[in-house]
């Protein structure tokens, strides 16, 4: 067996984990927690609710890029042949200038030709692989790869090269995410300016339920609205690199701020600069948001892969 199929071979007996979220197959609520939460007691029957509350299903149109700019690998044979591949060469286990036989994939893979084919050019169009006449394909250098591409992401999040894109992330949103934040202020929408608010209330619930994914996904939410009502195209397009950043990460890894009564302080603090118009003030909110990390000195643990 060669190195290549020895070292997919390794790869493929780790099981995913999955990541679900906690919900109804129609989506999250606003205060659903994760499964492992307890149960509410079944004896007496809970009191109404005041007023409805708005299901992640119903929010404005801008908030739905956060869930299209996820993975671009397909799904099927295809999708995960191309997530296995894509993992082991951001991963180091396939190396820059490291050829890739299609040949031999195909045949651990136990996949046709097209299979690999559309997988390879998928990885060609995210930077990772280049083919060529008469070289074949070929795994390329680090500094070719588009580090904006969503699987690129998460497949950092989940490899040695974690810490440098925590990082990397962090000081792309310092540069961009205040900005955003003061043009925002003179382009809110009503129906935008309460999703941030539930979402800022969905984030003081999970926090207080100690649930790290509904955090993180009202978090991403929050962030990825902001940037799109910026009147900016550019910083929306970015929109969807934060947001995929944040929800693949869970927040540890893409997340500059640490889940806490200050981070939820701060989100409120955006929302009511949006609310009065007040760029400087929701600039200066974003900023200091950003900023938290910078003095917790805590440690955050990097969550098992996803499963699509």
């Amino acid at each position: 067996m060669s190195t290549l199929a020895q070292t997919m071979q390794t790869m493929m007996t780790a099981a995913p984990s999955t990541d679900g979220y906690a919900g109804s197959a129609g989506g999250l609520n606003r205060f659903a927690y994760q499964e492992g939460a307890p149960a509410a007691p079944t004896a007496a029957p809970a009191p109404p609710a005041p007023a409805p509350s708005p299901a992640w299903d119903s929010e404005p149109d801008l908030s739905r890029s956060v869930r299209r700019a996820a993975t671009s690998r397909g799904r099927g044979l295809h999708g995960q042949l191309v997530q296995q591949l894509g993992q082991m060469i951001v991963s180091g286990d396939l190396g820059a200038d490291r050829p890739l036989v299609p040949e031999e994939i195909g045949q651990r893979f136990e996949v046709s030709r097209t299979v690999v084919r559309e997988s390879l050019r998928v990885l060609e169009a995210k930077g990772l692989v280049s083919a060529r006449p008469n070289v074949g394909t070929r795994v390329r250098p680090v500094s070719d790869w588009n580090l904006l591409d969503p699987d690129i992401i998460e497949w950092r999040a989940f490899g040695p090269q974690r810490e440098d894109q925590r990082r990397e992330l962090c000081e792309l949103r310092y540069t961009i995410e205040p900005l955003a934040a003061r043009l925002a202020a003179g382009h809110g929408r009503e129906d935008v300016q309460q999703r941030l608010q539930d979402m800022a209330e969905i984030m003081s619930h999970a926090l207080v339920q100690g649930d790290a994914v509904t955090f993180s996904r009202a978090d991403a939410e929050f962030h990825s609205l902001v940037m799109q009502v910026a009147g900016n195209r550019m910083l929306e397009h970015l929109s969807g690199v934060v947001g995929a950043a944040l929800q693949v990460s869970g927040g540890p890894v893409g997340g500059c701020d640490r889940p806490g009564e200050t981070s939820v302080a701060n989100h409120l603090r955006i929302c009511d600069a949006l609310a009065a118009g007040d760029g400087p003030a929701a600039e200066a909110a974003m900023r200091q948001l950003l900023s938290v990390h910078e003095t917790t000195g805590t440690e955050r643990v990097v969550p098992a892969p996803r499963e699509h």
